[in-house]
């Protein structure tokens, strides 16, 4: 039998009003992408009727060069609009069974991915692993080279020098490199900047281990903390991008792991180097260009970003791009479709942008300005938590507590040790447990293991003494690893649109090392003037100040599309603020203070196709008595056809 006759219904694609979201159809309901005022997570997909859809389709694939895969973007575009019922679709666009076997192992199985995606991420870890070692080299050369240099005095001016010169990196960094992965992204993309950005963190090393002075210290620092900026500022982006959204953070968090690894390397490094003679703090300048070498090379064999194919309008290469990082073609037809019509509706926040304007539009468009400000958040306390005094100076915060040389060294190691290790928990909880909740646990751990480890440092010295506060700076460590370690660059990669995501990246790298840098300057000061327990207070109070500000500030974004969490920061900051204060908070209280085992907590955000099911659930649930023998299926715009 043939199709019947559809009375065309009244569209509902998204975007602004009286425009177009593509030539197939008008725009007839307007979606606010800066007030949400529903916390709705809308599909832009939702409600467009069947013929209409597949028209849309056609012109898509016409426009953009993909008409060889016209089949496959039917059926991805319906798979796109109902995700949840893709085993319902007939017709022409039925799925076979190898279709819907790999769209159910993307939740059963989620690990099972394809080799050039599992080779992506092996790279950015490299290039994680780069920063990480870069960080520790000064970390065991500090007890060495000031003194060659002539600044291994206590005067404010020595004490200045040393904390300009280790915090270098940070520096060039926060106020060069950062800023230039917009730029540079648009130029050559992520693999280009990630090239690019490795030969900075080879060459200057080599300075780095032969600098005679201070000033050429500084200048080498300085030119390695460029590529540290532009590499911090695009490899997670590149991950987020290239990874399926169920396990995104998981992927993307492994630039925390691997930084983490690259700091353990680092304080190993350290200590195999100790007793090699006087030029052992040369190796441990040095030696953090060994990871950078691979990363240069392996580059080359990854794909290009689909994403940013589509926003340079390259869609046979996004194709191709996507192809290879998927397991079956129809994940590639769903994912270039609906990310490429959320684009659409991105696109309502900037025309004819320009880097100016992208970086001004941070801070005045409110969608834009909410990511920004939730990235902002997350990256200034990861400075805040005091986790870089550790990594710049634990080699000499152990020394001040009464250790040896050798045995501080020793001590950096353990800590490295236990950053790495504890860094994997997160690797299956950030997916399931959440960003968020992880960073509200692990806050107050850290302030008070912080606190404990100053006031450790009052005790007469001793085993016991030296012991404790080795003790509780492992498990600061413990409890950084999880939480505030992974999150702040797999949150920061994710949350801004793709129109600002390189410049959004830039500005969250940038408040990051430039408090870095701010920390390493004035933390020999502090060490100086309030002593090793009245800097771990400072710090532990910055702990309880951070955590006040996640609560109300950042929201989650686990098992969201990059493209959906538009709707979450299209949430008013107001409007979540007081979600937090007036519902999560007594739920909180309720269920953990007072035991309350039967208090639930109202869930905040609204997905679409939840709120059909649940309505559709609840319909048949009063119609069952007269079916209940028939089994429940959820209608969607493909079903509307008359099926031979």
């Amino acid at each position: 039998m043939g199709q019947p006759e559809i009375q065309p219904a009244e569209p509902t694609p998204k975007g602004v009003a009286g425009d177009h979201l593509e030539k197939a159809h008008s725009v007839t309901e307007y979606v606010d992408l800066n007030t949400n005022l529903e916390a709705k997570i809308k599909n832009p997909l939702k409600g467009i009727p069947y013929e209409q859809l597949m028209h849309d389709v056609q012109e898509f694939a016409v426009e953009k060069g993909l008409e060889e895969h016209i089949a496959l973007l039917r059926k991805g575009a319906l798979v796109a609009q109902d995700p949840t019922n893709y085993r319902y679709i007939t017709g022409p666009e039925a799925l076979d069974e190898a279709e819907k076997k790999a769209l159910e192992e993307e939740v059963t199985h989620r690990w099972r991915l394809p080799k050039r995606l599992f080779l992506t991420i092996a790279t950015c870890s490299i290039g994680a692993a780069v920063q990480g070692w870069d960080q520790t080299g000064t970390n065991g050369a500090n007890i060495f080279f000031p003194e060659i240099y002539g600044i291994g005095g206590n005067s404010a001016r020595d004490r200045l020098i040393l904390g300009v010169v280790n915090a270098g990196p940070y520096i060039g960094s926060a106020f060069l490199g950062c800023w230039l992965s917009d730029p540079i992204n648009n130029w050559l993309g992520r693999r280009g900047v990630i090239f690019i950005s490795a030969h900075f963190c080879i060459w200057p090393l080599f300075g780095s281990a032969l600098s005679h002075n201070w000033q050429q210290q500084l200048v080498n620092r300085l030119l390695m903390g460029i590529g540290m900026g532009v590499k911090a500022s695009t490899v997670p982006i590149y991950a987020a991008e290239n990874a399926p959204a169920s396990i995104r953070g998981a992927l993307v968090m492994s630039w925390q792991m691997w930084t983490a690894f690259g700091i353990f390397l680092g304080t190993a490094f350290n200590l195999a180097v100790y007793n090699t003679g006087s030029n052992n703090w040369r190796y441990m300048l040095g030696a953090p260009f060994i990871p950078a070498v691979p990363l240069v090379v392996m580059i080359y064999f990854c794909p290009e970003s689909p994403r940013w194919y589509m926003k340079k309008n390259k869609y046979p290469k996004a194709w191709e791009s996507m192809n290879v990082l998927r397991n079956n073609p129809i994940q590639v037809a769903r994912d270039i479709y609906y990310i490429h019509a959320q684009l659409n509706i991105e696109r309502q926040l900037t025309q004819h942008s320009t880097y100016i304007s992208r970086f001004t539009e941070l801070f005045t468009i409110p969608r834009v300005r909410r990511a920004n400000i939730a990235a902002f958040t997350v990256m200034i306390a990861q400075q805040m938590c005091g986790i870089n005094i550790i990594a710049f100076y634990s080699t000499t915060i152990f020394k001040e507590s009464g250790y040896t040389e050798f045995q501080a060294m020793l001590c950096s190691f353990g800590f490295g040790l236990v950053n790495w290790l504890f860094s994997f928990p997160a690797f299956w909880t950030i997916d399931t447990f959440g960003r968020r909740s992880l960073l509200l646990f692990t806050f107050p751990q850290m302030m008070w293991t912080l606190l404990a480890a100053g006031l450790c440092t009052l005790l007469p010295i001793s085993t016991t003494r030296t012991a404790l506060v080795a003790l509780f700076v492992f498990l600061f460590a413990a409890f950084y690893s999880p939480g505030e370690g992974p999150v702040p660059f797999t949150y920061s990669a994710e949350v801004y649109p793709l129109s600002h995501r390189e410049v959004g990246m830039g500005f969250a790298v940038a408040t990051c090392l430039f408090w870095a840098a701010i920390l390493g300057i004035t933390f020999p000061f502090l060490l100086e003037r309030a002593g090793t327990v009245g800097a771990f207070g400072c710090y532990a109070a910055f702990n309880a100040v951070a955590f006040i500000m996640i609560f109300f500030l950042v929201p989650e974004t686990k098992q969201r599309t990059l493209e959906e969490l538009d709707y979450v920061f299209a949430v008013p900051m107001k409007k979540f603020a007081s979600y937090q204060l007036g519902t999560a908070l007594p739920w909180w209280c309720r269920r953990w203070l007072l035991f309350q085992r039967d208090a639930v907590l109202t869930p905040f955000y609204h997905n679409d196709n939840e709120d059909e099911q649940e309505h559709q659930h609840q319909q048949q649930k009063q119609t069952s008595h007269h079916s209940s023998d028939i089994p429940f299926v959820h209608t969607s715009a493909y079903e509307s056809k008359k099926l031979d």
